[in-house]
């Protein structure tokens, strides 16, 4: 039977950074009673991407580094690490080594390090990196959680929205060759949204999420959407799912679309007002110099400074001689060279 493809990666990410708070009371309920979210939290991504860039240890998923404070006050970084993947990484717990370590370096701040693990080996679970010689040891312990360890029941009847992804998780990976009952999982899960008293929001984040994660072939696809518009009917809840957010997102994608040709348009237009500039310097220099080098020609089409090609267009039209353009030229473009340097 074909394999259903699964994105664990990318739907995990957006419930981290939809519902962090609930993540965090979810699966580390310790940790989340030692902030203090008054304070609030901000999420790191782009920082944590230039920090791991050339540290790269076997493959990365879903990462976060988050910036909270304690109840004390006192400023703590999470990097919250979450693997979603279905083999054990050797290397897994070096590289939470390593990423605590560069985090450290950078922000001189205590670090938490925390793993998810999501794959379908149990008998995986790291939770340390160490080694010692000659009398030099090194040691991180980082709290873990695997998610084979949750009872369905568990989740079923929790109301924390990480509960639903979970249950998405491992319905998804239970499924991996199987697609009518990943329907059926699907279904099922889909149904529960809207009998654990979650507002309309969070029911269709959540569903957006459980249909991101849950792929299914078309036919199954369209019964599935088909299901849910009947179970809405009968329960009297029109949330209007799957047939409204495709249209917000299809109306999403023509805006992008248009923002996007608006944006060619411009740089087309900048494109085409530069190289105009280019063939004014150069006709007025053929015009008056007769015989222009190719060497000089080159230098003149790959200036894209507006305000430099004026300068030059002016040089061009009153300068006394070619020899004098091309020290002017030359004096130009090494200052915007300076320039781009600095």
């Amino acid at each position: 039977m074909t394999e259903q493809r699964a994105d664990y990666d990318n739907p995990w990410k957006e419930a981290m950074s939809l519902y962090f708070q609930p993540f965090m009371a979810f699966f580390f309920p310790h940790i989340h009673d030692n902030i203090n979210w008054r304070r609030g939290y901000e999420f790191l991504d782009k920082e944590l991407q230039q920090i791991v860039r050339d540290a790269e240890i076997g493959r990365r998923e879903a990462d976060k580094l988050v910036k909270v404070w304690q109840n004390s006050g006192k400023e703590t970084w999470l990097l919250l690490h979450i693997e979603i993947q279905s083999q054990a990484q050797s290397v897994f717990a070096e590289r939470m080594y390593v990423y605590n370590n560069r985090i450290f370096d950078r922000y001189r701040q205590k670090v938490v390090s925390l793993a998810i693990l999501a794959d379908d080996e149990p008998s995986w679970r790291p939770t340390k990196y160490s080694y010692e010689i000659w009398g030099c040891e090194v040691l991180l312990k980082f709290p873990m959680v695997k998610l084979l360890d949750y009872q369905q029941d568990t989740l079923k009847q929790s109301t924390n929205p990480m509960a639903v992804i979970v249950e998405a998780h491992l319905g998804t990976q239970q499924t991996t060759a199987d697609p009518t009952q990943r329907y059926q999982a699907k279904l099922r899960i889909a149904k529960s949204l809207y009998q654990r008293g979650y507002s309309r929001q969070d029911i269709l984040e959540l569903l957006r999420l459980v249909e991101w994660m849950m792929t299914l072939p078309d036919f199954l696809e369209l019964d599935f959407q088909q299901e849910i518009i009947r179970f809405e009917e009968e329960t009297k809840m029109p949330y209007i799912l799957s047939f409204e957010r495709k249209a917000i997102q299809a109306e999403q994608a023509a805006q992008q679309a248009q923002q996007a040709a608006q944006q060619a348009a411009i740089q087309a237009r900048q494109e085409a007002a530069i190289q105009a500039r280019q063939e004014a310097i150069l006709e007025a220099l053929r015009i008056r110099f007769e015989n222009v080098p190719s060497s000089l020609e080159s230098v003149i089409n790959q200036i894209e400074d507006d305000s430099v090609l004026k300068t030059l267009h002016r040089q061009a039209i009153t300068i006394g001689s070619l020899e004098e353009f091309q020290q002017q030229v030359s004096q130009l473009t090494l200052v915007e060279k300076k320039d781009d340097i600095g």
